[in-house]
């Protein structure tokens, strides 16, 4: 980027960045020196299950509303229009499913790892599987979640990229070490209100200085950025009502259902109608979140209509774009730029040390305990600290390699969920609502999925065009439509995917549905093919519970312990059925 281009900060707006990584600071500090000082596993990683709602919530959409959702959908809206909007109607299935699904089960449980569960269920191998599936995803997403921040503040402001990736990764990794789970769900607190008021910052600002709400409005209707319901029903379209909208559930699903992130917010709760209620608050706040990025997203739209900033900035990256923006209607505005890179950074902290802890938890809970159960307490706990400190350096290592990747962060984002996090949804879909599914068709269907979900996403990548630079958004482009049909039709005769390739094609919106399908078709075969599973009995719980009928079996999920057959180290007491074919 030319120098002269750059935007730069003023001495208020580096006062108030460093005042967000100090109070986040000092909430870990806090946490770290109140209370039972951390002495505790139970501490550290669950908060001693006596949260609130209200900061469960809060710490709930922190989690999923990083840096990446920041910048990635405004970038979206700004280049795409407003189809992207519909994911919002994911939103209802894909909170109501977890809330009288999979959080009864999990709480009820007490465990402490979501993956415990699947040791219950099916076997120690399978919970081991379940484990390492989710730290490589974490692990994958925690870099992109550093370095986008970053990457954008460097293209914008020549803000120092590795010294900026290192400052967040530092201080994430100090108080997630120091505070624990409470640390980490009260500094999401703090870090939400502060994304909020970023972004209410600069759309206040940026409808003013673009004229006003009419002419905003103007811009983006003649420029034919307000998407219709678009009903198409290929799944190789990006962006339709279909693959947002039902697609989206299942993306939902793999993050406010299984992921141990999330799952572990639920399980510091104090009751499970407190878990159960975080996670209806959530909703409104998610809408609220959506809606002020795509707003932005058509404020910038309307600012640079007609321009194409990609000339100053050096890149055509739509992601720098959106720092770009932010800096260019802030600029003389001192302190608030620095509120929005306080915005933009506390979207990066709240996620990461939520990843931090979680990896922390499940390492611990699922990795190492099994093998060390004679551990005292205090040095589970010193190690739990260890362990949380060690993945933030991991995370710092993994920011280095996400550079390499081309697409939009929010699309690698997305990406990253569905491939990994549609198995591990399959996984515990699978356990959950087809009793006869054994351990050897649970592994064997993540395997399955793991492998399709990779071929196909790597797949997209290599068959990618890599295509002329967009052109900048054009004001009129609804008034020339002769033009703008022709360019369509041409667009969809030449681009148009056979074969391997229009596979290769299919909308990342649906990886996660379909990779949770390929995990539970592929696991109900193994199972009939190796001799089925018949619960006698599951964990038992203060109230047994019917989970569902269907047309094959009554499924009690919940039964007492007089239940004949029950093993008592598990509760679980597997009968295995002959197999339908023999050697």
């Amino acid at each position: 980027m030319d120098p002269s281009n750059q935007k730069h900060f003023t001495v208020v707006d580096y006062v108030i960045f460093a005042v967000l990584l100090a109070a986040s600071m000092a909430i870990g500090l806090y946490y770290a020196l109140s209370g039972g000082r951390q002495r505790t596993t139970q501490e550290f990683l669950m908060a001693d299950r006596s949260m609130h709602c209200l900061p469960v919530s809060l710490s709930l959409i922190a989690s999923f509303q990083s840096a990446v959702a920041i910048i990635g959908v405004p970038g979206e809206i700004y280049t795409h229009g407003t189809q992207y909007w519909f994911i919002g109607c994911s939103y209802i299935l894909g909170l109501l499913i977890p809330a009288h699904v999979f959080i009864p089960v999990l709480y009820r449980l007490r465990v402490s790892s979501a993956y415990q569960y699947l040791e219950l269920r099916f076997s120690k191998a399978v919970r081991i599987c379940g484990t390492l599936t989710f730290i490589c995803q974490m692990v994958i997403y925690m870099g992109v979640c550093v370095y986008t921040p970053a990457f954008a503040l460097n293209a914008v402001t020549g803000f120092e990229l590795w010294g900026t990736v290192l400052a967040t990764g530092l201080v994430c990794t100090l108080y997630t070490t120091m505070g624990g789970l409470k640390a980490v769900i009260w500094t999401d607190v703090f870090q939400t209100v502060v994304m909020f008021a970023g972004q209410l910052a600069v759309i206040m600002v940026g409808v003013q200085r673009t004229g006003g709400v009419s002419e905003v409005w103007r811009k983006v209707w003649e420029g034919n950025r307000i998407s219709g319901l678009d009903l198409n029903p290929d799944p190789t379209e990006r962006h339709t009502f279909w693959t947002l909208g039902v697609g989206g559930i299942f993306l939902m699903l793999s993050l406010y259902g299984v992921n141990q992130a999330q799952v572990q917010r639920y399980l510091s709760s104090r009751t499970e109608k407190e878990a159960v209620r975080s996670c209806y608050m959530v909703f409104p706040s998610l809408q609220l979140a959506l809606a002020l990025s795509c707003v932005m997203g058509l404020v910038m739209f309307a600012r640079y209509c007609g321009e194409d900033p990609s000339d100053k900035l050096g890149t055509s990256s739509r992601d720098a774009m959106v720092i770009y923006f932010v800096m260019d209607m802030l600029q003389g505005l001192p302190g608030l730029p620095g509120l929005f890179v306080a915005c933009l950074f506390s979207a990066a902290l709240s996620t990461i040390s939520s990843a931090f802890n979680s990896l922390a938890t499940v390492t611990m809970e699922d990795l190492i305990k099994p093998y060390f159960p004679a551990m005292s307490e205090s040095r589970a706990t010193l190690l739990s600290k260890a362990l949380a400190a060690s993945y933030g350096l991991l995370c710092l290592a993994m920011a280095y390699l996400t550079h390499l990747m081309g697409d939009s962060v929010l699309q690698v984002a997305l990406k990253i969920f569905g491939m990994v996090g549609g198995p591990i949804l399959g996984l515990f879909s699978l356990g959950m609502f087809f009793p006869w599914a054994n351990s050897t068709g649970a592994v064997a269907g993540l395997g399955t999925g793991l492998a399709v979900a990779f071929w196909v996403g790597i797949g997209s990548i290599f068959t990618r065009s890599s295509g002329a630079r967009p052109l900048p958004p054009d004001c009129t482009a609804i008034l020339n439509t002769t033009t703008a049909i022709h360019t369509a039709l041409s667009n969809v005769t030449l681009s148009r995917p056979t074969g391997l390739k229009r596979f290769y094609s299919l909308s990342y919106m649906w990886y996660s549905a379909f990779n949770c399908f390929t995990v539970i078709l592929i696991g109900l075969i193994i199972s009939f093919l190796t001799g089925r599973q018949v619960l006698m009995c599951a964990y038992p719980l203060y109230n047994p519970q019917l989970l569902f009928t269907n047309s094959l079996n009554v499924y009690f999920l919940f039964r007492p312990y007089e239940r004949r057959g029950c093993n008592t180290r598990n509760n679980l007491s597997p009968v295995r059925e002959t197999p339908l074919f023999s050697a």
